[in-house]
């Protein structure tokens, strides 16, 4: 398993949010990122969706001030926000897409294949809706509904009948009604418009929800889902949150990141048992995190750092509540850390904190939930390897934690334990 993703493992819905994923997230609003954690959908609001590893934790500011896009008039500020392993990406209010941090895989999508500090600009995107950015790879869904993927393809997770790299978007065949997206551990998955789910790339743990363990470089159709409204990818697993508020998971399941009381690996989608009323929900390294509609919010997986927010480091194999949260409106689980955005505006972060990723000040793991210093506007939250970034109601994005490749945005490869404003343009 890889243990960085993401994170963002964010997962978004054209309409809302249902964070990574990931990156990235799925949020129930159906804005469209973790994430979340989760997958990234047009115009939305993103919790990072699976944050394992670098996973496509798109996370999407939804309703964003500022009018018309790319008018004149109008500032460009970021809409969208998704962290991967070492990159993070943002999808602007001008329909462009910027990547920062490590780019020397093509993660910048830029054509140059090299790393960056501050932000450069996704070559040829021009109607970016949402972001999602997987451990080496990174996707935009667009205005058309159509997905364009870059960075390492080894495992045919760009979509496009390849295994061949690319520094630069290239389409993902046979997708044009996509409304979310969400990038894991080299692999991608899709929700389309009448609720389907499709996904590609590495598929050794069932990761491909097909009922195989077959890779695919073509997206494959997961037949046994229909109603879902946002996709979170993480390390080997993924999650769909699904029009009636429930939650399946699908693929590796070595520390019952899947959620239904096993360690069984599933290569089809299985019910989360006795999870109901979803309305964002995040896949990370081994664990995945989900906000309900009382605020509450509830882990289950792999806890060895405390990232189930439970007060404990056992694991657990069903949900668990996370201890102290009651009015959550999404979630973002991270390779070893977990993070909640409040209704208030604020952030609560908790689990592994060797290099400051949970905010607040300390280099001290927590497993309970700390508030992030400083935060009081969030939108939406995004993790990686070691890192966080949030995105506010202003459309502007702050970071914070490990920071060696510039992934905080802010022009410096200095870490740091609370959070400093990343450079969006």
């Amino acid at each position: 398993m890889n243990h960085w993703l993401l994170g963002l493992r964010w997962l978004f819905v054209a309409s809302g949010l249902v964070s990574s994923l990931g990156g990235c997230s799925s949020n129930s609003n159906g804005t469209s990122g973790t994430g979340g954690s989760q997958a990234a959908g047009g115009n939305s609001n993103a919790s990072s969706g699976g944050n394992t590893q670098g996973g496509g934790t798109a996370a999407a500011g939804g309703s964003v001030a500022g009018g018309t896009a790319g008018a004149s008039s109008v500032a460009v500020i970021g809409k969208a926000l998704s962290t991967g392993s070492d990159f993070v990406c943002a999808a602007l209010s001008d329909g462009t897409v910027s990547c920062w941090g490590a780019g020397y895989r093509g993660e910048l999508g830029n054509g140059a294949g090299v790393d960056s500090q501050v932000p450069v600009k996704v070559s040829g995107v021009t109607n970016a809706t949402a972001v999602a950015a997987g451990v080496t790879h990174g996707c935009t869904l667009l205005a058309t509904g159509a997905i364009q993927c870059w960075g390492v393809n080894g495992s045919g997770e760009l979509g496009n009948n390849t295994t061949t790299d690319k520094l630069a978007p290239a389409p993902v065949s046979g997708i044009s009604d996509a409304i979310a997206v969400s990038t894991g551990n080299a692999f991608t998955c899709a929700v389309l418009t009448g609720g389907g789910v499709k996904c590609w790339g590495n598929n050794g743990s069932g990761q491909l929800g097909n009922g195989g363990n077959a890779s695919s470089s073509l997206p494959m159709s997961i037949t046994a889902l229909s109603n879902a409204k946002g996709v979170t990818a993480g390390d080997a697993q993924a999650c769909a949150l699904l029009s009636d508020g429930t939650v399946q998971c699908w693929g590796s399941n070595a520390s019952g990141e899947l959620g239904n009381g096993s360690t069984l690996d599933s290569s089809v989608p299985v019910a989360v048992p006795n999870l109901t009323n979803v309305v964002s929900v995040s896949t990370g390294t081994g664990h995945t995190c989900a906000a309900l509609s009382d605020g509450t919010a509830q882990c289950w997986g792999n806890n060895s750092h405390g990232e189930l927010g439970d007060g404990t480091t056992t694991s657990r194999l069903s949900p668990v509540a996370v201890s102290g949260i009651s009015t959550a409106s999404r979630v973002a689980a991270g390779p070893m850390h977990s993070c909640a955005v409040l209704k208030s505006g604020s952030i609560s972060c908790w689990g592994s904190n060797p290099v400051g990723e949970l905010g607040n000040g300390t280099i001290t793991n927590s497993p309970t939930p700390v508030t992030v210093t400083g935060i009081n506007n969030a939108e939406s939250v995004a993790l990686g390897p070691n890192y966080s970034c949030e995105l506010d109601l202003a459309g502007s994005a702050k970071c914070w934690g490990h920071n060696s490749y510039g992934q905080l945005g802010n022009n410096s490869t200095n870490n740091s334990s609370v959070p400093v404003a990343a450079n969006l343009f």
